[in-house]
């Protein structure tokens, strides 16, 4: 059994005495209010850390594209031609569009290199993704906290990318992208995990939308910038995108508090206080705090770097939980990292193509952030799988009769899969308690990167058969959305924070069924 220590008391307004609260969101809540500006504003510099987060992920799109090419005059224009492969051409009768320097491949000469080359350092960062989630996802949950890791992961994701500037060749390049990768890992947990704990409950899926638009806009951001710097060198993009990310750390550095939740959860009941003395400054809160009539439930088991992982393993309910989101995310993960990947196959404009799939992210966030109170989040997912898979099959058919539907078609398949994407975070942090949390959307998050690490190889694959990229896109969506139905709806319950608390709720909730059907 876990030990009851009294940690926290509810913070009583000295004309208006009230009962102590009986969990720690009616603590937290009852000394900093449900949703103060000061809370508002935290959210919002935290959640920016998914505009950077976006633009490490998708900035290959750009940087590894193959440039558009031309014949040249002095070249034999009965052998020249638009459908030419260029290796079968010789060199003087054609050029590229752009200088070279705007694409690894033009620049290191990559243009008839092996798929597997060319496709590399993309999969080396997803691939990077997942070892730094796996190596890292815990971290925040046990030693260095929300906040910190937070930091370390901007940080290292920031300066791997200066370094990539002075790449050599694709080999460097390529390892530069795996550590970027492996830092970048936990950006977007990290930041999901502290701006949803530093708020009420009723304002916690909208908060953890707020990351969804940021990320959104980072993703928007690069054919802005791609296009901006499209005659220049395509080390000009890293440059742009990693060198604001460390000015965003000094802010979250001085501007930004650790959760209160995780600090009482690990025992640290002085600086928890500190915390939320401070934030209720900050949001004009005139209340006397008085902590010592509360009891808030410790873990009973000890926690080190992966005793998340080993509980989350152990539980039977945590890791069928844990199971089914993973299978769930992996399907997810491959659609929506491989669909921007793709567009290259498809007869569209890349920045146009990458601008409307982007695009098709802010409605996928809007509908998250204003009906998440309503939705159910199990059948939403579900459903988002489903029309996911659909309409990434039907963009193969159909890509013979019209290209105009082709793109449509695979525009709702992204928002779709953008859709399942925001609803399975949401989900697995209301399905798991405080103490593994992180560590529960980091597994879900490595399980979406390790759909992502396939989609570079399909696409490459994919550009003589689409169904072997989108056709498959398609399939493993729709199965490995299935083994969500086992799972139970979240929707309006309150988040517990010990896993001994979680087994509690799913003891007295199985009780009242019985107790109904009796």
């Amino acid at each position: 059994m876990a030990d009851s220590t009294p940690l926290l008391s509810h913070c009583d307004k000295p004309a208006e005495p009230k009962r102590p609260p009986r969990s720690l969101d009616e603590t937290i809540e009852g000394c900093i209010g449900d949703f103060g500006w000061w809370q508002f504003l935290q959210a919002i510099l935290v959640s920016l850390a998914w505009v950077f987060d976006a633009q490490q992920t998708f900035i290959s799109v750009f940087t590894d594209a193959e440039p558009s090419w031309h014949c040249t005059q002095g070249g034999d224009e009965s052998v020249c031609n638009a459908l030419s492969n260029i290796c079968e051409l010789p060199k003087n009768s054609w050029s590229w569009d752009w200088p070279s320097h705007t694409s690894i491949i033009a620049e290191w000469g990559l243009e008839c290199a092996p798929s597997f080359i060319t496709g590399l350092p993309a999969s080396a960062f997803f691939m990077g993704c997942l070892a730094g989630g796996l190596a890292l996802a815990t971290l925040a949950d046990s030693t260095l906290g929300r906040k910190n890791m937070l930091l370390f992961s901007c940080l290292m994701m920031s300066f791997s990318s200066i370094f990539t500037v002075f790449s050599p060749n694709i080999w460097i390049y390529s390892v530069l992208r795996f550590i970027n990768g492996f830092g970048r890992a936990t950006v977007g947990t990290c930041a999901l995990v502290l701006s949803t704990e530093l708020v009420g409950k009723r304002w916690r899926g909208q908060v953890g939308v707020v990351g969804f638009f940021c990320f959104t806009l980072g993703f928007l951001s690069l054919p802005v910038m791609a296009y901006v710097n499209r005659g220049s060198s395509w080390r000009t993009l890293y440059l742009w995108i990693s060198v604001p990310t460390i000015l965003y750390c000094i802010l979250v550095h001085f501007l930004v508090h650790e959760s209160p939740r995780w600090l009482f959860v690990r025992g640290r009941k002085e600086e928890a206080v500190l915390t939320l003395k401070s934030m209720a400054q900050a949001n004009q809160s005139p209340i006397t705090m008085s902590f010592s009539n509360v009891l808030i439930e410790q873990e009973s088991w000890n926690v080190d770097i992966y005793s998340t992982i080993k509980i989350l393993l152990n539980k039977r309910w945590a890791a069928k939980r844990l199971a089914a989101v993973m299978v769930g995310g992996f399907g997810i993960g491959m659609v929506y990292y491989g669909m921007p990947l793709g567009l290259g196959n498809l007869s569209v404009n890349l920045y146009l193509g990458v601008t409307l799939n982007a695009l098709s992210e802010l409605p996928a966030s809007l509908i998250t952030f204003f009906l998440i109170g309503k939705m159910k989040r199990k059948d939403s997912l579900l459903g988002f799988t489903i029309l996911s898979g659909v309409c990434s099959v039907l963009c193969v058919v159909v890509g013979k009769v019209s290209p105009s539907l082709q793109i449509a078609m695979e525009l709702i398949s992204f928002f779709s899969a953008c859709s399942a994407f925001n609803m399975s975070l949401i989900y697995t942090l209301e399905l798991f308690p405080t103490c593994v949390r992180n560590s529960a959307i980091s597994m879900v998050r490595q399980a979406l990167v390790f759909g992502g690490v396939f989609s570079p190889l399909l696409v490459a694959a994919g550009r003589t058969n689409n169904f072997i990229s989108f056709g498959v896109f398609g399939l493993v969506i729709g199965i490995c959305g299935l083994p969500l139905v086992g799972l139970p709806e979240t929707r309006g319950g309150t988040i517990c924070d010990t896993m001994d608390e979680e087994e509690h709720k799913q003891n007295e909730k199985a009780a009242a069924a019985i107790a109904t059907l009796a």
